[in-house]
This record gives C-alpha cells, structure tokens and sequence, in this order.
C-alpha cells in the first residue's frame, strides 16, 4: 500500500493490553504482569489519559501514548467497551518476535498476541500518523473483540472496519492494492482464507489485497444492515459459528460472497 497509509507493513507489530477502565490511569500504576520483565535493563514508561507505553527510551513514547488513547476512543465508540491500551516497544523485529513467540514479523508493523499487541519498530517507524493510528485501532479491535473460533476474513476485516471507520481516507486509497487489480477487471471470487494472510514476507501486495477483501466484507455488512448488526453478528459468530450468524441476517457465505464481489467492484471501479 502506499506510504501515506502504509497499512500493511504495521498490522501485527506492537504489544498492545486493554482492560476494562472507569477513571483515567493514576500517576504511578502498577504495570500489568505481561508488561514487565519484557528484557534485561531498564524500562521507560509513559503514560496517556487511558494508555501506557513500555519501551526501552523514551524517544517516542509520549506521542504513541497519544495515539493509543486516540485509537482506544475509536475501538470503544464501536464496541461500547472502555480500555485501557498498554503498548511494548521492543528494540527491534528480532526482539518483536520473541515477545510475541513467533517465527518472524516480516511485513508486519504491530502484532496483538491475545492480551497485547507489540511493535515492529523498524516497520512502525515508516508509517504516517494515520497509518499509525490504523494499526493502533486494528490490533486493540482484536485484543477487545477477540478472534477465537472466526474466519479470518471476519476478525480482520471487522478489526479494519473498526481502524478505518474514522480514518478519513477514501476507500480507493485505503484498499489501493485491490483498486488496481478490479480495474484491471480481476475482481477477487471468494473470501480470503488463512492462506492468503501468509506474513512471510514473499507477497506483501497479495496480503495487502487479503486485508483490504476483508475490510469490504465487512464495510458492506455496516453499510447494508448498519454498524450495530455488525458488532451483534461478530459478537454471535464468536458464540455460534459465522454460518449461524449470517443465517440470522438470511444470507449464506455463498450469497454474503456474491453480494461482496458486487460492492467491491462498485466501490473501486
């Protein structure tokens, strides 16, 4: 995607907690287990109205602080919860691996590991400030929401739903990647599935165009029954299964599908 959004090259590259919050943090709270002992030597902390960050110095901390409570604001005017984000910023994406326990973060820019969601530095440090907050909203909508038991075009198109829903970009420019290829006339026939969000580093347009199909999918759902249906189908997928789900709204995956090619190609066409 291009620079001014740079969405893809953050989606999984932070740690991020959120817990229920009733009262702005206090001056001197006590950090949450998972954020402690991250690595030997010291650890800077700032702090927002709602949101802590952890990193190693302070250089940048007091701003993503700022955008953490910008982004928490957005994820709960959606999902009607409060939170309270915690950030880790690691040194680099080596370190950013360990914490999150996986392989590699190629491409990636912030990663929500269940509880918190860490940074990418190197990948976080390309990003504008929108891009920035995209990401912040993308991956606290999955430490908030959750994603057990979801198809994945579900939970990362309704975390993007969420990041971009305030964004202010125009849908050509957040799912560029797939404009181009609809107006090359290959309109994408299914939903994405687990493949297609490979972070191997090897197809960085093709996880974007998987990111942004999902996004559609989702924005299509808001758009045609209204955000709040949305949130109450993620909510029942989640308890239910996404069949049961869609079958309240008396769409299958077969027509939820037809329906999405069709607003896809009208929004980017």
């Amino acid at each position: 995607m291009s620079e001014q959004v740079s969405r893809r090259a953050a989606v999984t590259g932070l740690v991020l907690l959120a817990v229920p919050a009733a009262a702005p943090l206090p001056d001197a709270p006590v950090l949450p287990p998972r954020a402690r002992d991250l690595w030997p030597g010291p650890h800077v902390v700032r702090r927002g109205r709602w949101s802590t960050v952890v990193g190693h110095d302070a250089e940048g901390l007091g701003e993503l602080a700022r955008t953490a409570d910008t982004a928490g604001r957005r994820v709960s005017a959606v999902l009607a919860r409060p939170v309270r984000p915690l950030v880790v910023v690691p040194a680099d994406a080596r370190e950013a691996a360990r914490l999150a326990r996986v392989g590699g973060v190629d491409g990636l820019a912030a990663v929500a590991d269940g509880t918190r969601v860490i940074v990418v530095p190197e990948a976080f440090a390309t990003l504008n400030p929108v891009g920035r907050d995209v990401v912040l909203a993308h991956e606290l909508t999955h430490v908030v929401a959750g994603t057990d038991g979801l198809p994945v075009w579900l939970y990362e198109g309704f975390a993007d739903y969420v990041a971009y829903r305030d964004a202010g970009l125009p849908v050509a420019t957040a799912a560029a990647e797939l404009a181009a290829e609809v107006r090359a006339g290959r309109l994408p026939t299914v939903l994405p599935g687990p493949a297609a969000f490979a972070a191997d580093g090897g197809d960085p347009a093709g996880l974007a165009r998987a990111y942004q199909e999902a996004w559609l999918a989702c924005r299509f759902l808001a758009d045609r029954f209204g955000e709040g249906t949305l949130v109450r189908l993620y909510r029942a997928a989640r308890l239910d299964g996404a069949d049961r789900a869609l079958a309240a709204l008396g769409l299958s995956v077969a027509t939820l599908t037809a329906r999405w090619r069709a607003y896809v190609r009208d929004q980017l066409v």
